[in-house]
């Protein structure tokens, strides 16, 4: 029988090799669906091992298949993500992006190292479990559809269909040797707003000859807000003040090409819609084109409204999240186990936990001490690489434990 000691060992002993694969991938990120020589770089290691793939799946996806002792007995899948972001990397580390303008800001680079990692431990180990494990290396996380969806609709949670699915995230503001589960919801859905508003410009100081868009985006500002207040709980999570269901509607964006003394003749509004409710995801929008409309009416004015449909809320299997919480327990011990709040961010590893009871989890990343506190998502971003001994074998654990 396996001890949790021998996968540690392992851990150990592909540290290095593990490290060398986040250092690779981290100085030569590509962009969503562009992932090309990340692609490459996977199957070099996939070959190296002997693991058996299949490569191309939205172009640049990949499913390693892992079978141990009577592979249809259950099919576990592990999610990693090849994409990077629009970022000019600002470390001086060594392994600093040599890509101009491209960065792995938010650990792709780790979790699909880490990936790898755990796939090596489980393929040389493979007589000593029953089921078939799949690995899944999807595209696109960062850019609508998705593509975690476009794999789901390529047949990869099938041939042989998945029972159990888990997938983690760094996490800076976590110290290294730490995890952290939340069972049931997690993370919101999002959806993108972008409405133009087209009106009648013209001279600022002839106003019976103009018909401002501005004041009607302004007045679809406040008349959303208005319509959807929100109050912030305990968890730090905004909440609809009528249902108490986790809801952000938020503008960061709106362009006007006037000046002055000019009004211009559109305005062009971008905002973010989150919940954790498909049916008040729904009835939100309905109400958002309807406040849009009577503004649009009110002001006579016109309006191009393009809600996008973004990723599902993402919701972790109660079975499941307790089965990894326990095994990351028995792996690290309770003290290095933490509890998760809810967050109103998204992850298109949704689109699997709508499907298939999963576990989406967080890794500890930072380290104080060090200086290693930067945030996904900016240009100082980094790890403590210990981070990957733990989660190579962790994952595996969670893998070569589950009945």
């Amino acid at each position: 029988m396996l001890k949790i000691e021998q996968i540690k060992q392992l851990a150990h002993q592909y540290f290095d090799e593990v490290v060398s694969f986040r250092r690779h991938i981290h100085q030569h990120p590509e962009l969503s669906f562009q992932e090309f020589k990340t692609s490459d770089y996977v199957c070099a290691v996939l070959n190296k091992y002997n693991i058996a793939y299949t490569k191309g799946i939205v172009k640049t996806g990949i499913v390693a298949i892992i079978e141990g002792k009577n592979p249809a007995k259950k099919t576990l899948l592990l999610r990693a993500d090849l994409d990077a972001l629009p970022i000019e990397e600002k470390n001086t580390v060594e392994y600093k992006s040599q890509n101009t303008g491209v960065m792995h800001a938010c650990g792709h680079d780790v979790h699909t190292a880490s990936v790898l990692g755990t796939a090596i431990i489980l393929n040389q180990l493979k007589t000593e479990f029953e089921g078939t494990v799949k690995i899944m290396f999807q595209p696109g996380e960062e850019v609508l559809p998705g593509g975690s969806s476009l794999m789901i609709k390529e047949g990869v949670l099938l041939n042989p269909p998945v029972d159990m699915a888990i997938a983690q995230h760094v996490f800076p503001s976590m110290e290294v040797g730490k995890v952290g589960f939340r069972s049931g919801m997690y993370m919101a859905s999002t959806d993108e707003l972008h409405i133009t508003i087209t009106g009648k410009g013209g001279h600022a100081a002839m106003a019976a000859e103009y018909n401002n868009p501005l004041v009607v985006a302004a007045t679809i500002i406040k008349d959303i807000e208005k319509q959807f207040p929100f109050a912030i709980d305990a968890e730090g999570v905004a909440r609809n003040t009528q249902n108490h269901i986790p809801t952000v509607i938020a503008f960061g964006k709106m362009e006007a090409k006037g000046a002055t003394n000019v009004i211009p003749e559109s305005v062009y509004l971008a905002g973010t819609f989150r919940t954790m409710d498909e049916a008040w995801r729904k009835e939100v929008k309905e109400k958002i084109t309807h406040i849009i409309n009577t503004a649009c009416e009110t002001y006579k004015v016109k309006a191009d409204i393009n809600i996008m449909d973004g990723y599902p809320f993402l919701i972790n299997d109660a079975s499941t999240t307790d089965h990894c919480k326990l095994a990351a327990i028995d792996y690290l011990g309770k003290e290095n186990v933490e509890e998760l709040p809810l967050r109103m961010t998204a992850e298109d590893f949704a689109y699997v936990t709508q499907q298939v009871p999963s576990c989406f989890y967080r890794l500890g990343t930072g380290n104080a001490a060090k200086g290693i506190t930067s945030g996904v998502h900016t240009a100082t971003f980094d790890i403590d690489e210990q981070a990957l001994k733990l989660s190579t074998g962790l994952m595996a654990w969670m893998v070569l434990s589950a009945k």
